[in-house]
């Protein structure tokens, strides 16, 4: 802002008076400060008469009335002259010589403000000020005052420029303001689109949504990107775009996030490190949400067994298009919200592993599964695991072909991945698969929340080659890290044993062993009494993960990514639709290698049932609560000597002993996961009464 001028003033530090018309006569009638008031008698005299009155003494000083009379009658006349000629002059002056006297008169009076003396109140004041003396002194003309020097009362002049100051001080501070409001206004625009599209101290989105169906273009509609054909749009951005990432579409973000939150007191905020390795994760995962599993949500498969529907492949085939689409984002939709994650973090769990499958990205010709849709679900998921301080383990749960043959990979039976006619497509398709998802996931946004990285779920490496996996891991590695995801990467065990994967991978860094420790699954353990379940945990599985911590004994960084507090496979569908259990003997898989027909609870502890196993929990004995804990805590005790662990899974319609938020609720699980009651340095409980065979 340029400095305000300041009106240069006379040495005395007054303004110089404008010059007045009149002057003569004016100043002749003032009194001098200085000189005594007069009496009544001689304030009527005119003035000119006691200057030149005669220096010679007389007895009265007066004059007669004959020369007093003739006195004032010439002191009028001149008057009347005077007025006369100033009224000529007046109407001589045209405007535009106004305008140049009042200009020439303006530059000579300098830096000071002056009123244009031809203005309809100067000339009122002019001819105020053309007054005979003794009426002015006499005080009979009406608002006139005498100016004494050394008074308080302003000049007309002075206080004319101090109204011209005050308003020109208010245009200055409007002008001021006015200025600032254009500058700060858009200023604040910007700043404030930035900061939503930085790090985001607010969760609300660029656009709050689409007004109508018109909104959507004609492409776009009826498609992923139409959010009008969406189940459900809460904490969705259903503003359309269709800006993707990686080829992978961000339509229903928010514009901003904030990673300040932590999942509890224990544990670091998302925008702070956390050291793996030296701080464990106690976490869960969200099975059977977005890739589908029977034994979690059995009432989606619960068709005639003459219709062969066991798996995702058989369900969407038979639902078809449509009735795939409506079946499976309504369950994506309501099987999982936000209240999941904020129990989940309120259980004292700090990390959530999130399976989905490669459909949520592309499908293949040939493949009935719904594609797309569960993508949406998964960036929703992620976002409220932020909300609520919860770090993500991305688990690419099923990969294109299947890399197992198991249910949950999508379809059940033959491996289709790095075998058979089409596995090295498939393997090139996984390939693809990745590079989407990394370029997507290497964005700013998923820097703090994305813990761990997930290369392939499970992959079975006892009926694949084992070079081949090794290789295309490798292949994997190089795209993710090509794109910028930073965070550790984890590979699968395979169930070849942690032992036999020292040396392998060696060299490349950043990454992490997943192995998924079921005992029920294993023959030779699922029939252990209860005392020995909890000590295998304790001590045999402590033994593994400290050899495979060690790089010279195993691969070094391990993590369990999936385990149990079951101690049998009591739960329905648990080992596929239609097949029984190892537990009663009546497992039947069609492969004499892989069925078990010979019940495998413990010896001499009577036929075995599992009742027990399936019972409404309010039911359980205080004896079984005891050891369903103790066998839990066991496992994460050990579990914690390496990475760290996630349980599965977080829920289920009915299986109580595979929902951490059904054992919760049920007793059967510490109360905070990072507070067990047991942790392998003190006696097992005992369980008193419990029978072996329930």
């Amino acid at each position: 802002m340029a400095p305000r001028e300041t009106p240069l003033l006379p040495p005395d530090g007054r303004a110089k008076r404008p010059a007045r018309r009149a002057r003569s006569r004016d100043r002749s009638l003032s009194p001098s400060p200085r000189s005594p008031r007069k009496p009544p008698a001689e304030r009527t005299r005119p003035k000119e008469s006691r200057s030149r009155g005669s220096s010679k003494p007389s007895s009265s000083n007066l004059l007669s009335e004959d020369s007093l009379a003739q006195l004032n009658a010439s002191y009028e006349r001149e008057q009347r002259r005077e007025r006369k000629k100033q009224l000529v002059q007046e109407k001589r002056v045209s405007p535009a010589k106004e305008d140049r006297q009042r200009e020439k008169r303006r530059a000579s009076s300098g830096p000071l403000l002056e009123k244009e003396p031809y203005g309809e109140r100067e000339r009122e004041r002019v001819r105020r000020r053309v007054i005979s003396g003794p009426l002015l002194e006499e005080g009979r003309v009406e608002g006139h005052r005498l100016r004494r020097r050394g008074g308080n009362a302003p000049s007309e002049s002075t206080a004319f420029v101090d109204m011209m100051r005050r308003r020109k001080r208010l245009y200055i501070v409007i002008g001021v303001v006015v200025v600032l409001l254009v500058i700060f206004i858009p200023v604040g625009i910007v700043v404030s689109k930035k900061k939503n599209d930085g790090d985001g101290a607010s969760s609300k989105p660029a656009g709050s949504s689409s007004s109508s169906p018109a909104d959507i273009p004609t492409a776009a509609k009826g498609t992923v990107l139409d959010p009008f054909t969406w189940y459900e749009t809460t904490d969705f951005n259903t503003t359309y775009t269709n800006e993707t990432v990686g080829g992978l579409p961000i339509m229903g973000l928010m514009s901003s996030w904030d990673d300040s939150t932590q999942a509890n007191e224990h544990v670091p905020a998302l925008d702070k490190p956390w050291q793996y390795g030296k701080l464990p994760i106690r976490g869960v995962n969200i099975g059977g949400w977005l890739s589908l599993e029977p034994f979690i949500t059995p009432s989606l498969f619960d068709y005639d067994s003459k219709l062969g529907i066991v798996d995702e492949w058989t369900l969407t085939t038979h639902l078809g298009v449509t009735g795939a689409a409506q079946t499976l984002e309504k369950h994506y939709a309501t099987f999982v919200n936000e209240q999941t994650f904020s129990d989940i973090a309120a259980a004292g769990l700090d990390h959530v592993r999130i399976p989905f499958s490669y459909w949520a990205l592309a499908t293949y010709p040939g493949d009935p599964y719904v594609p797309k849709t569960s993508w949406r679900y998964l960036l929703r998921g992620i976002e409220w695991a932020r909300k609520h301080g919860l770090r993500i383990n991305l688990d690419l749960h099923a990969l294109p072909g299947s890399q197992n043959g198991w249910n949950h990979s999508g379809r059940l039976g033959a491996i289709g991945w790095l075998n058979g006619t089409d596995g090295d497509l498939n393997a090139q398709r996984s390939l693809d698969i990745h590079a989407q998802l990394s370029a997507f996931f290497a964005q700013p946004r998923y820097r703090n929340i994305i813990g761990i990285y997930g290369i392939v779920n499970e992959p079975k490496m006892t009926a694949l080659p084992l070079n081949s996996v090794v290789a295309w891991t490798k292949s994997a590695i190089d795209v993710i890290r090509r794109n910028g995801i930073t965070a550790p990467l984890a590979f699968g065990d395979g169930f070849l044993g942690l032992p036999n994967w020292h040396g392998q991978l060696a060299g490349i860094p950043g990454l992490v062993l997943d192995v998924h420790p079921y005992l029920i699954f294993n023959a030779g353990q699922i029939g252990y009494t209860h005392a020995k379940k909890v000590a295998f945990a304790c001590q045999g599985w402590t033994d593994e993960i400290n050899a495979s911590m060690n790089p010279s004994t195993g691969y070094g960084p391990t993590l369990c990514g999936e385990w149990s507090q079951a101690d049998t496979d009591c739960a329905p569908y648990i080992n596929n639709i239609g097949r029984g259990t190892r537990w009663t003997g009546t497992l039947n898989t069609g492969d004499a290698k892989t069925s078990v027909l010979t019940p495998l609870c413990p010896p001499s502890s009577g036929p075995c049932d599992c009742a027990g196993a399936n019972a409404d929990p309010a039911s359980y004995s205080a004896g079984y609560k005891v050891f369903l804990q103790a066998f839990a805590e066991a496992q994460m005790a050990s579990f914690e000597r390496g990475w760290g662990w996630f349980y599965w899974t977080w829920d289920t319609e009915a299986a109580v002993q595979w929902s951490w938020k059904k054992g919760l609720a049920a007793g059967i699980l510490p109360a905070k996961a990072y507070a067990p009651a047991f942790n392998c340095t003190q006696d097992p409980p005992t369980f008193s009464g419990l029978p072996e065979n329930y």
